[in-house]
């Protein structure tokens, strides 16, 4: 699983920068691989690794899991471990 988290992450921020780059008129999958199949593939995982970090992130991310148990502290301080 984590290496699918890694992949994913990795294609998302493809993904991001080729959105960003988009605004000034320049795609990099496009203009690495051509508008062919080859880049529709990568237009596709980039979309399934969107899909699944949305499912996964929360289980996956050691920030997202460090705050989730932070929160239940604050919500019963008793189970704290200082206490």
């Amino acid at each position: 699983m984590k290496a699918i988290h890694i992949i994913a992450v990795v294609l998302l921020i493809i993904g991001g920068l080729n959105w960003g780059l988009t605004a000034f008129n320049f795609n990099v999958v496009t203009t690495v691989f051509g508008s062919g199949t080859i880049a529709n593939v990568i237009y596709i995982l980039v979309g399934l690794s969107a899909l699944w970090e949305l499912f996964t992130h929360k289980g996956n991310c050691a920030l997202c899991v460090k705050d989730e148990e932070e929160d239940d502290i604050e919500d019963n301080p008793m189970d704290s471990p200082e206490m």
